[in-house]
């Protein structure tokens, strides 16, 4: 399995813009992710 190129702090990082509000599109763009990433990191990472 490939490694992600992006560690838990970013992926948290990512995640906690959108909580405060950011829209999804303007996090990914930012990040260099697609929507589905995004979905996918939101899926797997607990609450």
């Amino acid at each position: 399995m490939k490694a992600s190129k992006f560690s838990e702090a970013q992926i948290a990082f990512v995640l906690k813009q959108a909580e405060d509000g950011t829209p999804i599109g303007e996090v990914c763009r930012k990040a260099g992710i697609s929507d589905a990433t995004f979905y996918n990191w939101r899926k797997s990472t607990p609450a």
